[in-house]
């Protein structure tokens, strides 16, 4: 585990509770300033196809926000910046006017067929879309290109992966067909057999 993640995240109060219900808290000296992505967490990024993304609000309310498109939508633009393109939507604005206050965001990156969490800590800035049209292709395929608004560019502060105890497995649908796929086949193959007997 990156200690550079537990010196960002446990705080005063965290040691309390630690030291609370543990007896003890474990202290984090001599960290990066940040961590950059290693070839495991790049691979992982790239193969997600959804993420959450948490910001703070100016009155101190944590929000957060699904992000979701085809796998590797949120680029790794070098080991220590990641970006994805941000399309028309509900238009709240939450994400974007929380980061104009607070630019930390946390993100949560999820398998759940491998029940793996990655998470990361970061910097958030947006840009609008129509000044960067150079950027919009970069991070959007060509059918949505219209309708991106906004760039999110993340600058990676620390990542930790966490256990895979209590994530529930789930599955999309094109995952599910891929492994009851061969089940079907032997099925067809079978019941196939089994009018040629008749």
């Amino acid at each position: 585990m990156p200690t550079n993640f537990l010196k960002h995240v446990v705080t005063d109060s965290v040691r309390k509770a630690q030291e609370h219900y543990w007896g003890s808290s474990p202290r984090i000296a001599g960290t990066p300033e940040r961590d950059a992505l290693t070839e495991e967490e790049i691979a992982f990024v790239q193969a997600r196809d959804s993420f959450y993304m948490a910001t703070v609000s100016e009155n101190g309310w944590p929000y957060i926000q699904h992000r979701g498109g085809s796998a590797g939508f949120l680029r790794v633009w070098d080991p220590q910046t990641l970006a994805f393109a941000d399309y028309r939507g509900n238009r709240q604005m939450l994400s974007t006017g929380n980061l104009a206050a607070n630019d930390r965001v946390a993100l949560f990156l999820m398998d759940y067929p491998q029940r793996t969490r990655l998470k990361i800590l970061g910097h958030a800035r947006v840009e609008d879309a129509r000044q960067h049209p150079e950027l919009v292709e970069q991070l959007a395929d060509p059918d949505v290109q219209r309708i991106v608004e906004r760039i999110f560019l993340i600058e990676v502060v620390s990542f930790d992966w966490n256990c895979p105890k209590y994530i529930t497995r789930r599955y999309t649908a094109e995952e599910i067909q891929e492994l009851v796929g061969p089940l079907k086949q032997r099925i067809a193959e079978l019941e196939a057999k089994l009018k040629n007997q008749n």
